[in-house]
């Protein structure tokens, strides 16, 4: 219940009142929560308060809203070390999910100037790009569009929508060295709130690469968009 005398504004009040039921384990991962009206019913609130404590509750990352579907408590969420370099799917094995890519696109485009200049190339030189939606146990967790020289490797998009890119390339006798990688806060667009099945404007994280061959010639750049309220980037440091 909620104290109407309390000087703590009503939905600081409804949050808190989730965030318990979370934390002690009374809502599952994954499980449905009510609906806003019913929220407003059982506490005696205008829907706007509970409006208000739900949309901070998706911005910490407790709960998250699927299009058409509802509002549901968020799963744990998916930690990625920025040391070392491996692919998603690489990645989401070690971490006991099951990987999956629904391929959007792949096609020969040319080079814009700034591309060209990021993979060492002419500009108008023809790229593979290659925009797919990256998945953990079925959920939608980043969209990824990757540009690939043509000149530098063949690429197949069979391959490409059953497995992992760079074990494509390494099978074509390329050995990837490192990569360079910017991480920013933004929000979603329509467009990716749709794919991402987020609520436009939720935080996403828009991370840059740019990757290298042992030659020392840049194999990719990618851009991605994931999801702020399930994925997070950890780092070690030490002094």
């Amino acid at each position: 219940m909620i104290d109407k005398t309390s000087p703590l504004p009503l939905y600081f009040q409804i949050e808190e009142a989730i965030k318990q039921k979370i934390d002690k384990g009374e809502w599952e991962s994954g499980s449905m929560i009510s609906s806003e009206r019913e929220f407003a019913e059982n506490y005696e609130v205008s829907r706007m308060t509970v409006r208000q404590a739900i949309n901070n509750l998706v911005n910490d990352g407790y709960l998250t809203r699927r299009k058409g579907k509802g509002t549901f408590v968020s799963g744990k969420k998916i930690e990625q070390k920025l040391l070392g370099l491996t692919s998603f799917t690489e990645d989401m094995k070690a971490r006991g999910y099951k990987p999956a890519s629904k391929l959007v696109s792949f096609q020969k485009v040319e080079a814009n100037h700034k591309l060209a200049k990021a993979l060492e190339i002419s500009q108008n030189e023809e790229v593979y790009e290659i925009k797919r939606v990256r998945l953990a146990n079925e959920i939608p967790m980043a969209i990824e569009t990757t540009f690939v020289p043509v000149q530098l490797i063949h690429l197949n998009e069979i391959h490409i929508k059953e497995g992992s890119l760079y074990s494509q390339v390494e099978n074509a006798g390329f050995h990837i060295d490192y990569a360079n990688q910017s991480l920013e806060a933004s929000i979603a667009r329509e467009a990716e709130s749709e794919i991402l099945e987020i609520a436009k404007g939720a935080p996403v994280l828009l991370i840059q690469r740019q990757t290298y061959l042992t030659t020392g010639k840049p194999l990719e750049v990618v851009h991605s968009v994931y999801r702020g309220d399930r994925y997070k980037f950890m780092i070690d440091m030490k002094r």
